[in-house]
């Protein structure tokens, strides 16, 4: 090892890395390290909290045994989700919804989703530089995520940096989608409450309709209300939610021109109506176990992949060989796969792979 080399490593030793992960899962904490930041983080450090969302970001092996640590201390915050079409003004109603709820003496976390960069692949941080008034408010905690790839308006870290947020303290979180318009549903798995963000330009009720957001939505905003048209608009959606069958919970259609700050009392009220209905609500019971289990099967497929992943660059147990036939042609992955998993031991040498 080059000087160099052993003096970067004294560093990240003394920085709780272990370099254990590179590439896409990134570096790892040592166990003491992030046991420390955990406690860090529960004692209200915000620079404790910032380390372990980049620990989420880069999905370090340690992240599980992080996160269940702190799950007992979560659920306690009111997750709203903001989605909608490019352009509806999502980051400034956001941004006026932060507003609102600072008045109201709440702490604010924000997981503002941006498209990734073509380049270094992080965020573009667009909706940050909307909401730059709140960074000094000690009471608002912003983070931008970029997609990376994700089709569904959400990174999969998305879900854990809530969870962070959660356990800091917040009493509200606000997490805005990218807006990607018809794929656009992730938030449905991750949120307690969606606003849905449409202008005057968005089109006639068919393409909310085709963009799924009927059946997500739990307060629609027509955005922009100062514009021609927005009237309309709120009237084709009422009745549009007039035709849906009978529904406890009776989804408003709130004209807000957020620019200026008009309708987003409404929309805050509604709002808190909506988490005090949710808590009541049987359905809405059952879809949070549905949720609770799917991510249940969400952990183990990111874990096994890990693992997988792993076993196969190592190349044990004669796997190798397997791996060499599929990239040469000789052997096809579905039949590769189906080898694999038809040998037992090769499962349990899978199963019994270090996690990181």
């Amino acid at each position: 090892m080059t000087r160099r080399g052993a003096i970067v490593k004294r560093v990240r030793a003394r920085r709780g890395l272990t370099g254990r992960g590179l590439g896409s899962i990134g570096w790892a904490v040592g166990r003491d390290v992030a046991s420390d930041l955990v406690e860090r983080l529960l004692g209200g450090d915000r620079v404790a909290l910032a380390r372990l969302m980049t620990l989420v970001e880069n999905r370090a092996p340690d992240l599980p045994a992080v996160m269940s640590r702190l799950y007992a201390r979560t659920g306690r915050a009111h997750v709203i989700g903001v989605t909608g079409p490019p352009g509806a003004g999502k980051s400034t109603l956001v941004d006026a919804l932060i507003r609102r709820f600072r008045a109201a003496g709440r702490r604010v976390g924000v997981v503002a989703v941006d498209p990734s960069s073509p380049f270094s692949g992080g965020a573009v941080l667009g909706d940050r530089i909307r909401m730059q008034a709140h960074f000094l408010d000690p009471g608002v905690f912003i983070r931008s995520l970029a997609t990376r790839g994700s089709h569904g308006g959400l990174p999969r870290a998305a879900r854990d940096v809530v969870r962070l947020l959660d356990a800091f303290g917040v009493d509200v979180v606000l997490v805005e989608t990218v807006g990607v318009g018809q794929t656009e549903l992730d938030v449905m798995r991750l949120a307690d409450s969606i606003v849905v963000v449409l202008v005057p330009e968005a089109g006639d009720t068919v393409q909310v309709m085709k963009a799924g957001l009927l059946e997500i939505a739990d307060v629609f905003v027509v955005n922009k209300a100062d514009r021609d048209g927005a009237m309309r608009m709120v009237s084709e959606l009422e009745q549009m939610l007039h035709l849906r069958p009978p529904a406890p919970w009776d989804i408003p259609v709130l004209p807000t021109t957020a620019s200026i700050g008009a309708g987003v009392d409404e929309v805050v009220a509604a709002l808190d109506r909506h988490r005090g209905f949710a808590g009541d609500d049987a359905a809405r019971a059952e879809r949070a176990a549905a949720r609770r289990a799917g991510e249940l099967l969400d952990i183990l497929d990111e874990e096994m992949r890990r693992r997988l992943e792993a076993w196969l660059a190592r190349g044990r147990d004669g796997v190798a060989a397997l791996v060499a036939s599929v990239r040469s042609g000789e052997v096809d992955p579905y039949s590769a796969a189906l080898r694999v998993l038809a040998d037992d031991e090769a499962l349990a040498a899978l199963a019994r792979e270090p996690a990181a």
